[in-house]
């Protein structure tokens, strides 16, 4: 039986899949109060959501906030545009713990995480080893619901920022989806809605611990949320 997702944070609502993860809670009729939590407002009006602006890296300016049925976190940059390893580190693992640790701390009953395809603490890729420790230290927190992670790959939709290389292999990748089966799943392109919508439907299914969206399973979890 799904668990009840009444209430929800969503971090990163001005990115996007941060933004599409807004849309659809706020247009889904059981869910009765969405907050956007990030630096700026999400830009997006909602007679259930409310805007809240914080430093994520302060704790006490949000954490009033967190005690909800489900945070999920949509944070992220790449490395170009956040200037250094240094800051992609902050915004794709520093905020991130720290939200989820104040989220567990506040009564938070699940957690939810965009990750990315490849996420692995011990990968020689720097991107791919980042995403992967904060995979593992979210795992240590004690959300009742536990967590539930999805490993999107090449990102479809409209950014607000363009990213020409990853347009172009975008492109290729729409092409080339059938070649992307079995086991390569995991690598095809897939749709910010589509990943909102896994998202979604993972916070709401039954059981705690950890479950990782990734290849079909993401898919799947898109698809029974498009019926919902």
């Amino acid at each position: 039986m799904p668990v009840p997702l009444r209430s929800a944070v969503v971090v990163g609502a001005t990115g996007l899949v941060g933004s599409r993860l807004v849309l659809a809670l706020t247009t889904d009729a059981e869910c009765a109060g969405v907050v956007a939590l990030g630096r700026r407002p999400s830009g997006i009006t909602a007679k259930t959501l409310k805007d809240v602006t914080a430093d994520l890296g302060k704790p006490e300016t949000y954490r009033e906030h967190l005690n909800v049925d489900c945070v999920f976190c949509a944070l992220g940059t790449t490395i170009k545009k956040a200037g250094s390893e240094d800051a992609f580190r902050r915004v794709d693992y520093e905020y991130p713990l720290t939200v989820a640790r104040a989220a567990a701390e506040s009564g938070a009953r699940r957690f939810a995480l965009v990750s990315a395809v490849g996420a692995d603490a011990k990968s020689r890729v720097f991107y791919s080893r980042v995403k992967g420790e904060l995979e593992e230290a979210l795992a240590k927190l004690p959300f009742p619901r536990g967590l539930r992670i999805a490993r999107p790959s090449i990102l479809l939709g409209d950014r607000s920022e363009p990213r020409p290389g990853e347009h172009v292999a975008a492109l290729l990748m729409r092409a080339t989806a059938p070649l992307f089966a079995g086991g390569l799943k995991k690598y095809r392109a897939i749709t910010d809605e589509q990943v909102a919508r896994a998202l979604v439907t993972a916070a709401r299914a039954d059981g705690d611990g950890l479950v990782v969206l990734e290849g079909a399973s993401l898919f799947l979890a898109a698809q029974q949320g498009s019926h919902e």
